[in-house]
């Protein structure tokens, strides 16, 4: 599967080197699919309306376990095609409730890889 290749920094689309919009294949394009579909709200896809995390309802703003965002965390990686199994890792929850950590996923061929959020 194939899905267009972004920024690790900026989170922009990237150009390949004939100027073309850059492309990724498996398995980057899934942990790259699993890490976008983290960074959505909830409503937000436009599309589908019903994918992402409820970041306006009940993550932003609200006192909530670190337990909740990883169980969260985990269904939303599990509705990526190719992914067999997640398993969210937390390692910091800083001032501010700034949350870090990476999302340890399994795909459908047994292998596994990380994706840092």
């Amino acid at each position: 599967m194939q899905t267009l290749l972004l920024d690790r920094t900026t989170w922009d689309l990237v150009l390949d080197a004939s100027g073309s919009i850059a492309v990724a294949s498996d398995p980057y394009s899934i942990t790259q699919d699993v890490a976008s579909a983290i960074r959505v709200f909830m409503g937000e896809c436009w599309y589908d309306t019903a994918k992402g995390l409820p970041y306006a309802g009940t993550i932003l703003g609200r006192a909530q376990s670190v337990a909740v965002f990883r169980a969260q965390a985990q269904a939303v990686a599990l509705t990526v095609p190719g992914v067999a199994a997640a398993r969210c890792v937390i390692t910091a929850l800083g001032t501010g409730r700034r949350l870090s950590g990476s999302m340890l996923v399994t795909l459908s061929d047994g292998t596994t890889h990380s994706v840092g959020f």
